[in-house]
């Protein structure tokens, strides 16, 4: 029996339910964001204070974006914990181990604030948050796609697309063990996937078609099979259309 079977039917659905309702709601505040923006028109992103709401865009981005590929991790470990509590170990909450995941990724939202609020300062980003310059979305591209073929983005890859392997070799004992758990998952998902984040200069941060194709990527990088097949595709399409960019 898999470690998600192990899960009771509502106890399985009602986690489901939950990490799909955060993903939803991190969605709707994005829709609302968007049309704030659309509505002024520009983003104030000069002074150091736009750094604060810069932050906040991201981290509900990166929510949206990265907890649905996240589930079948989360669910393991919501089998497995509940198969050890079966057997006489303490309970510990999901909510710890996703904590810990979401951590990594409001840190790099937290650089990803930061870079923004430098880009624009430079007049490298546009008002609506889309790079401006040739160049810049070309290397982005260029280094997304490279990116694809590295022995990095292979190990990360791997860690995630593997929930039961990875927590197996990877468990500790109680709530501060959990949310270390969930602050390795968190570093390997963003060792996979911080470069394909960058791209989101490219046609806009809060071009909310753009953030869903990029979230459907992402999906189909760490949840279908054949990466041996859909990594390298993904990589040498975006070297593809960085050289033309840059050219």
């Amino acid at each position: 029996m898999s470690a998600v079977s192990a899960l009771p039917r509502r106890e399985r659905l009602f986690l489901i339910a939950g990490m799909v309702g955060v993903a939803l709601l991190a969605w709707l505040y994005l829709f609302y964001d968007a049309r704030r923006m659309n509505a002024g028109m520009s983003c104030a992103c000069a002074g150091t204070t736009a750094i604060l709401p810069l932050f906040l865009m991201w981290s509900v981005m990166m929510i949206a974006m990265m907890l649905p590929s996240a589930l079948p991790m989360v669910l393991t470990f919501a089998g497995l914990s509940r198969t050890r509590r079966q057997h006489g170990r303490p309970y510990v909450p999901v909510i710890i181990f996703v904590s810990g995941y979401l951590v990594v990724w409001f840190v790099f939202s937290a650089a990803a604030a930061i870079a923004q609020w430098l880009l624009h300062r430079r007049a490298l980003l546009s008002p609506d948050m889309a790079s401006s310059s040739a160049l810049l979305a070309g290397l982005l591209l260029l280094i997304a796609g490279v990116f694809q073929f590295t022995p990095l983005k292979r190990a990360c890859l791997t860690r995630c697309r593997g929930p039961m392997e990875w927590i197996m070799t990877r468990w500790r004992e109680g709530r501060t063990g959990a949310f270390r758990m969930g602050i390795e998952h968190g570093l390997f998902c963003t060792g996979c996937c911080w470069a394909l984040m960058t791209l989101l200069f490219i046609l806009g941060v809060m071009n909310l078609l753009w953030v869903a194709g990029l979230t459907l990527l992402v999906c189909i990088e760490k949840l279908l099979p054949r990466p041996a097949f859909t990594i390298p595709t993904i990589g040498a399409a975006l070297i593809v259309w960085g050289a033309y960019v840059l050219m």
